[in-house]
This record gives structure tokens, C-alpha cells and sequence, in this order.
């Protein structure tokens, strides 16, 4: 029997107007992987207000911490880099080449606009493509790492060098956040600084909730995920906590071309997706689970198989071993420039983090049994 209105559960909003000026500027900010230090800044400039101290490591992983003496430890984290391209090859005619920086996908590239990221500065730049006139009665080419390129303007290859381009400087895509139908939130890069922006509203709540934890806290935001968790991995050892919940995307499996027998059945709009897979550890999975259910905040499923594919596995395999969990944010399009995540989702991704916190004992075991 359906629900009517009055039955329904009303939705909590978590976001403020606040927070999604910051949301915006954060996504605008270019972070790409293993160059993610601006993005990094402007995340830490807004969670100071809400810890009690902030670090980074070498490579850009930024950590702020609220209890830092407490010899418990829980890491709630995300990571922050985007994918992108690198320069590899210029062209005596002043065109250039690229190579991917974390999983660029190819086929969406031609007619891109772009940022090449320079000691002198940006340098815009397009991915040009041969017009449809000129592939009339031929077999149609498509676009593969062979044959993509960046045109910044230029006719040789000292031109562009003299813009400060040169092979290894990164570019990036110049999309931007928007608003869609009052629903949606759109752009690139949301992969995973959305979950960067969900960690550090967490961190709001507490302080404005005045809520005490028995544990010391750390949000963290990771480098280099995108090309295979080397940010998570190098932290976990530097934190050594005793807990670690993540948070990235999974794939809304509800537009063409998904098949939801391999992919599962996920939608945006229909709340935080809980994952089963052998790095999620069962016991704090169900403590999970109880909290959504106990605080009627909807969730979804989605089994990961061997592994999660994201900072999960490396929390979860560091140090002895570390009890971790993944909370995943469903998302249309990844790895495109017009990736979108429903606002319900944030707003309840944000408050399943938050209440599961707030359950969580200081010195909490998770094994099944132990003698």
C-alpha cells in the first residue's frame, strides 16, 4: 500500500547556503592527482573553525582533527584529486598530445575546453576534432588516447613553449558546479570532493551541535586515489587509527547503457549505498546499517565483490588491520565533466557519518569473538 504524504518520512536538510558557497568554490578549484595542494588549502581554511588542529604529509593529504590527544582513533575521510591529462608529445605545428592522469575517459574529450596548468600560470586550450564535412563517406574514426589533441592557439612548437607549456604540465577540464532542477548537484571532479565537502560538514555539525566525541577524530582528505589509494595508503600508516569510515561514489545505475545484473541497482535520490565486500568489516557494517535504520535515514546495497576500488581497501589492510566501512554517494556520469549527485543524498550521506559517530564507544571491539 502506497504511503501517503503525511505518512512519508519528511526530509532533514544538512547543507546550509554557507556550505554550498564553499561546495561551489571547492568544485571550481582545479585539485588534479598528485597536484592537489590548492584544493587542499581551501578545504582546511574551512574546517578550521571546526577542529582543534590541521596537518598535511608530503605528498598533499590533508588531515584536521578534532581531540588530538585521545588515544583512540576514527578516521572518517574521502579523497580530494581529479582526474586529468598530461602533456606528452608537441608537435612541430604547435599541437600536443596527452596522456592520462588517473582514469580520463577519451571519448568525451573532443570539443573540451581545457586549463593547462603552468609555472607562468593557466593557458587555455581545446581538444579539437576533424568536422563532420570532413568525415563525410569515410569510415568514422573515434576518439582514442592515439588520436586526441589540445590546440592552445599556437603554430610551432617554440610558441607553446614559450606559453611555459611543457611535457608533464597537467591540464584539466574548465567545467563548472550549477544547480540542476533544484536537485541535483552538477560538475566536474565531484569523484570524490564531494565526499571531501561531506567529511568537513560532519565536522560542522559536531561543533555546532557542541557534540563531544570519546575518541579522537580525524577528517581526512587523501591524495592520489585515482591512481590506485597511494594517498589513503601512506596516511593510514601515519595515523594508525582504530576505526576508519569512508566515503566516496558508486554509479546511479539508472540511465542507458548500465546493466544493472553486474553494475546492481542503485538510484540517486534514494540515500547513502552501504557496500559488502571483504575489506568492509561486518561487525561495524551492521552497527552502520542499525544507525540508518534507528535514525530513518534510507539507504541502499551494493556488493563490491573482492575489493571496493576505493580508500577503503587501503584503510582496511593498513596497520594490522583496521575495522573500516564505505559509504558511497550514488552519481550519474563519472569520470565526465557533468557528473551529478542528488542533494538529498549529501544531505544523508552527511547525517549517517554524523550519527554513526555519535554511537561509537572509545576502545569499541569489532570481532566477532576473540579468545
Amino acid at each position: 500500500m502506497a504511503k501517503t504524504k503525511k505518512e512519508e518520512k519528511k526530509h532533514i536538510p544538512v547543507v546550509t547556503p554557507t556550505s554550498l558557497r564553499f561546495f561551489e568554490a571547492y568544485i571550481n578549484n582545479p585539485s588534479p592527482t598528485g597536484f592537489e595542494w590548492s584544493g587542499q588549502r581551501l578545504w582546511l581554511d574551512y574546517l578550521k573553525p571546526y577542529v582543534d588542529e590541521t596537518f598535511t604529509d608530503h605528498y598533499g593529504t590533508a588531515v584536521a582533527v578534532i581531540n588530538p590527544k585521545a588515544a583512540f582513533k576514527v578516521v572518517i575521510e574521502a579523497h580530494a584529486d581529479e582526474i586529468s591529462w598530461f602533456v606528452n608529445y608537441i608537435t612541430k605545428d604547435g599541437l600536443i598530445y596527452v596522456i592520462r592522469n588517473g582514469g580520463s575517459d577519451h571519448q568525451i574529450a573532443p570539443s573540451k575546453r581545457v586549463n593547462i596548468h603552468t609555472d607562468k600560470g593557466v593557458v587555455k586550450a581545446v581538444f579539437g576534432w576533424p568536422a563532420i564535412h570532413t568525415r563525410s563517406g569515410e569510415k568514422e574514426e573515434h576518439p582514442t588516447l592515439k588520436n586526441i589533441f589540445l590546440d592552445c592557439g599556437c603554430t610551432s612548437k617554440e610558441e607553446v613553449e614559450e606559453l611555459g607549456i611543457h611535457v608533464g604540465c597537467v591540464v584539466t577540464y574548465e567545467d563548472e558546479f550549477m544547480v540542476l532542477n533544484d536537485r541535483y548537484y552538477v560538475g566536474r571532479a565531484l569523484d570524490n570532493r564531494a565526499g571531501g565537502f561531506i567529511v568537513a560538514e560532519v565536522a560542522r555539525l559536531l561543533k555546532e551541535k557542541k557534540k563531544k566525541l570519546p575518541f579522537g577524530l580525524y577528517i581526512v582528505n587523501s591524495v592520489q586515489e585515482e591512481i590506485g589509494l597511494r594517498g589513503a595508503e601512506m596516511i593510514a600508516q601515519r595515523i594508525k587509527p582504530n576505526l576508519a569510515v569512508v566515503t566516496d561514489v558508486t554509479h546511479d545505475t539508472q540511465t542507458p547503457m548500465i546493466n544493472k545484473v553486474t553494475q546492481g541497482d542503485l538510484a540517486c535520490g534514494k540515500g547513502p549505498v552501504v557496500s559488502y565486500a571483504p575489506s568492509v568489516q561486518i561487525n561495524f557494517n551492521k552497527l552502520l546499517i542499525d544507525t540508518a535504520l534507528k535514525k530513518g535515514i534510507p539507504f541502499q546495497r551494493q556488493a563490491s565483490s573482492r575489493w571496493t576500488g576505493t580508500d577503503t581497501d587501503a584503510f582496511a589492510y593498513s596497520n594490522e588491520g583496521v575495522p573500516s566501512v564505505l559509504i558511497s554517494l550514488p552519481l550519474r556520469y563519472m569520470h565526465t565533466t557533468v557528473e551529478m549527485i542528488h542533494k538529498e543524498d549529501v544531505d544523508n550521506v552527511i547525517r549517517l557519518i554524523y550519527e554513526t559517530l555519535l554511537v561509537i564507544e572509545s576502545g569499541q571491539d569489532f570481532r566477532t569473538f576473540a579468545y
